[in-house]
């Protein structure tokens, strides 16, 4: 896709998507402003993520419920503070929380840092890649996808986001038609 089509996709994923652009936007904010994860802000990021898929957001709902405060505030340290900034790394960080995997750990990051971060999601992956391979959501995979989005994003001086939305709304479209 060129800039103008990316750019076009993205508008229609916000304006057809407002929850979920008005969500992500208060959860970025705070993230932001305290460098910290919290069980509530993971609870506001599952619900986000798995807003359209019931089973899956209960089930990684009860999942995250084990973590501790402590452990929240370890993770948060090394993700937003003093943490590397190699992506494999923050991803691994946030994915020793209990029902946190890559989806939601890339969930996290691009609330966190929209310009260098991207959703993990099959319609991005489907897009860029073709069929998706069995074990999709591993570390190495997003990187991989990260690596594209970002490629493209500093080709047209766009945020990773932006890039990612109008993958994902495209994909979705045109699919589901």
């Amino acid at each position: 896709m060129n800039k103008e089509e990316l750019l076009k996709w993205n508008e229609r994923y916000d304006n057809d998507h407002p929850w979920w652009t008005q969500k992500e936007k208060e959860i970025g904010e705070k993230l932001r402003r305290t460098k910290e994860l919290t069980k509530e802000d993971l609870v506001q990021v599952v619900e986000w993520k798995f807003k359209e898929l019931k089973g899956r957001r209960l089930r990684v709902l009860g999942l995250i419920k084990g973590n501790t405060e402590e452990q929240y505030k370890r993770v948060s340290h090394k993700v937003f503070i003093s943490g590397s900034d190699v992506d494999s790394y923050k991803i691994d960080a946030l994915c020793t929380l209990d029902g946190v995997g890559p989806a939601i750990a890339s969930t996290i990051l691009t609330f966190y840092d929209p310009k260098r971060y991207c959703v993990f999601d099959i319609h991005i992956w489907r897009e860029l890649f073709g069929k998706e391979p069995a074990n999709l959501f591993v570390t190495k995979n997003y990187v991989k996808l990260l690596f594209e989005i970002r490629k493209i994003a500093s080709g047209y001086n766009i945020d990773a986001r932006t890039v990612e939305k109008a993958f994902f709304k495209k994909n979705l479209e045109e699919t589901s038609n």
